[in-house]
């Protein structure tokens, strides 16, 4: 079997990402093999070991860009003034986050091998802690960190459902109502 050569423009690197996610979905991160993966694409494990050395750095890479773009959630989030204000600005925004990533997000937070990699990478660890601390901030107490803890588990399983004639403008208006009712926010005062 001939291996293509990888191009300039990171062709092969996204193949065996959007190959890896497919495989991660379909059989979770411990029962995916750098081997399935490279029989997927039909690709020598060399192939990928150029591009990933092990399992683990191929999900940190899937991980990474929603990583970021989480970090910049709960720095905006915690800048905000007020308890209530910060958890509405990490509700509306993990929200977002969550639908924008939907094809990501079931494996992220329901898969035992993504929870293990982030248990080993302290920065991502924190900062999940920090986002569940803004959630729960509208509510102190046991009761707002249990209720941080299901709105978080509820957005995730949520946006990996494919509701007949929903849109993601829709699904986040709807999740953003429920997930309100449960921190106890109120809806923001629309001017008229």
């Amino acid at each position: 079997m001939s291996v293509p050569a990888p191009d300039a423009s990171g062709t092969t690197r996204q193949k065996l990402i959007d190959a890896a996610i497919e495989l991660f979905r379909r059989h979770s991160v411990a029962g995916t093999s750098l081997q399935m993966i490279s029989d997927e694409l039909g690709l020598t494990k060399s192939a990928i070991y150029h591009h990933f050395r092990t399992r683990d750095e191929l999900l940190s890479a899937i991980m990474e860009p929603v990583i970021s773009e989480l970090a910049e959630l709960v720095e905006t989030a915690e800048a905000q003034r007020g308890s209530r204000a910060q958890a509405e600005s990490m509700l509306t925004g993990y929200i977002s986050l969550a639908v924008a990533h939907r094809d990501l997000f079931p494996i992220f937070t329901g898969d035992p091998g993504v929870a293990e990699l982030l248990r080993r990478q302290p920065q991502s660890a924190t900062l999940v802690k920090r986002q569940a601390d803004l959630l729960a901030g509208a509510e102190p107490g046991v009761s707002g960190q249990v209720r941080a803890a299901l709105v978080m588990a509820g957005i995730s399983a949520a946006v990996g459902v494919d509701f007949d004639g929903i849109d993601d403008r829709k699904l986040v208006d709807e999740l953003v109502t429920a997930t309100r009712r449960t921190l106890n926010l109120r809806s923001p005062r629309h001017k008229t």
